[in-house]
């Protein structure tokens, strides 16, 4: 009961931990689990016993006899199913040639470059190496996203590599559990006909069965057969129940299934979808933090052993050296990606949790069958992803100085609210080279942003969700333009540290804008607008007008003008080269405008002659 609360409470921790840090979660739970199995065994314990022994003599220990193994398989079904409905066919088609060929030319060579350095390498068996290479094809969301998390970077270097871990990690797995269970069919290694039908059975009854079952389970969902408090439960129970069937009807095509599955159900119109993910991503975190300290912990110090020798080191460097920038490169020729962009993604591919997890499943099950070289798959991955998360969380900031791809300052603006204000001044600043992000949680003002050309997330501000998007890297503005006074103080408040270290503005509100002595230091554009106004002027001039200034009297009129005429409002100060500058209700005092200047205002256009003579 100790060792079982004691993992639980590990792993949370470790999470925790890893939020705080915010480096990759699998680092402290593997550190962890080796440091209270194998490391505690050897160098900790009087007896020599581990503080938490997953099996111990084969038949005792938290999981007996092949009860590990089972655990293991449910867990990872769980995990690659969650994988599976992140995968949407959409977004392979719309992430760009580059991303495709990463995870397509990019995969394929680290498939045949890892397989061929470690068969020479370390000696092993083609069928073992393979195994190997396909498991350190996939590099995670879960390890690059706190890694890249504070580097500020463009736009498009992040995109690639946030794009490559999400697709990379179901077809990664999937390649993995090819490799594997053709293996498995003749563990004798003799792979004669007989042993291909077995593998097609494989291949047919996992991708049947996933397709099928996936079909069903979202038909049930949106017949709304299942009270909606039962469907995540109700959901958990099909991705097991067809794991188990699917193994019964042919071996070792469970992990086929349900990646097959979750590929199909995510990519389904079910209206369900996000409560499952958000469920799965939950559950996902529970089993990833027991299931790594139980894998760390399981392996033995003869295994460590094992890898303790130059050799590692050098199937390490090729794969981070050679095998990855060559993938890289290979993926980006004839992309507008610059040479010091494609160093730094080169760099920066960190192994994820399905690689560990998978790894350490296959490996138990190999070994037990006796298969040469199976002892090796465990503790090779393990290496691999410890040392490029380690390398990474550790030397990306450094590097993407080196290389040039670090941003000294953050110019992308994010809006909060994609009204059709918000949407009407997002354009103008993307046209005017600004990197533009709305967020807003109606779907409909989303699309109609999306219409535009305009990037949007369809989020809740009270989510998460954006404090993890690398994307936003180079954000360094914040503008609150809802009509909730509440969610615009909310998100400076929240935000205005990540987001807004260069400004972070909201809308005044209506009691404010009354309050002549009340305003805000936040307050955006001007002190006699709140977004009432802005939507009423916006409906009857829904364009954006710019007038020349002429020096600071000048524009003091202008500013005057549009403040006591409710059909036009302030927005911006362009200057001679083009630069955008946000006009703070609070601050006008603009002591560098010059001839070249402009104003940026919604409304009405204003009459030149009348505005000098004011």
């Amino acid at each position: 009961m100790i060792e079982l609360g004691g993992i639980i409470i590990l792993g949370i921790l470790a999470q925790w931990v890893a939020w705080k840090l915010k480096i990759p979660a699998i680092l402290p739970l593997i550190l962890i689990g080796l440091l209270v199995g194998p490391i505690a065994a050897e160098f900790l314990s009087e007896d020599g016993t581990k503080w938490i022994e997953p099996i111990w003599n084969g038949d005792e220990g938290l999981f007996p006899g092949e009860s590990l193994f089972y655990f293991v398989s449910l867990a990872i079904s769980i995990i690659l199913f969650e994988g599976g409905l992140t995968l949407k066919m959409s977004e392979i088609k719309n992430v760009g040639p580059v991303i495709t060929k990463l995870i397509s030319v990019g995969s394929l060579v680290t498939f045949f470059g890892a397989g061929i350095a470690a068969h020479y390498v370390f000696g092993l068996t083609w069928e073992i190496s393979y195994l190997f290479s396909g498991l350190i094809i996939v590099t995670g969301p879960t390890v690059i996203t706190p890694i890249l998390r504070n580097i500020p970077l463009k736009k498009d270097i992040s995109a690639v590599l946030k794009w490559e871990g999400i697709l990379i990690d179901p077809i990664g797995a999937l390649v993995a559990v090819l490799v594997f269970e053709f293996i498995s069919v003749d563990a004798g290694g003799e792979f004669t006909k007989t042993a291909l039908i077995e593998f097609g059975k494989i291949v047919l009854f996992g991708a049947t069965f996933g397709f099928t079952f996936a079909h069903a389970l979202n038909f049930i969902i949106n017949k709304k057969w299942v009270p909606h408090y039962l469907l995540n439960v109700f959901a958990l129970a099909a991705v097991l129940g067809v794991f188990v069937l699917s193994d019964v009807f042919a071996h070792e095509s469970g992990l086929l299934a349900v990646v097959v599955m979750g590929m199909v159900l995510g990519n389904s119109n079910s209206p369900y979808l996000k409560d499952l993910l958000y469920f799965k991503e939950s559950l996902s975190v529970l089993l990833i933090s027991i299931l790594f300290i139980l894998l760390a912990a399981n392996i033995n110090y003869s295994e460590l052993l094992l890898i303790y020798n130059w050799n590692t080191v050098a199937l390490f460097a090729i794969i981070i050296l050679v095998i990855r920038p060559i993938g890289v490169f290979l993926s980006t020729y004839g992309s507008k990606l610059k040479l010091n962009e494609k160093l730094f993604i080169s760099w920066v591919g960190p192994r994820g949790i399905v690689a560990a997890g998978i790894a350490s499943l296959f490996g138990l099950k190999l070994a037990s069958k006796g298969i040469e070289g199976a002892e090796y798959i465990t503790p090779l991955v393990f290496v691999i992803v410890l040392g490029t998360v380690l390398l990474n969380a550790t030397t990306a900031r450094l590097f993407a100085k080196l290389v040039g791809v670090f941003l000294t300052q953050s110019n992308g603006i994010l809006i909060v609210g994609a009204s059709k204000v918000s949407r009407l001044i997002g354009h103008y600043l993307e046209a005017h080279g600004r990197h533009v992000v709305l967020i807003d949680s109606n779907q409909n003002n989303i699309n109609k942003a999306k219409e535009l050309g305009l990037e949007a997330i369809n989020t809740n501000i009270y989510s998460e969700t954006l404090t993890d998007n690398i994307e936003l890297n180079d954000v360094g503005y914040l503008m609150a333009l809802t009509g909730n006074s509440d969610i615009n103080q909310y998100a400076i408040n929240k935000f205005s540290k990540q987001f807004g270290e260069n400004g972070a503005f909201r809308l005044v509100s209506t009691e404010e804008m009354l309050d002549a002595n009340n305003n805000p230091q936040e307050g955006l554009f001007s002190h006699t607008d709140d977004f009432s106004t802005l939507t009423d002027v916006t409906r009857k001039f829904p364009s954006i007008q710019e007038i020349e200034i002429i020096d600071k009297a000048h524009l003091m009129d202008l500013i005057k003008t549009t403040n006591e005429d409710k059909e036009i409002v302030p927005l911006f100060i362009k200057d001679d080269e083009g630069e955008l500058h946000i006009i703070s209700s609070y601050n006008t005092n603009f002591e560098d405008v010059s001839d070249g200047y402009y104003l940026v205002y919604l409304g009405k256009p204003l009459d030149v002659e009348k505005v000098d003579t004011v």
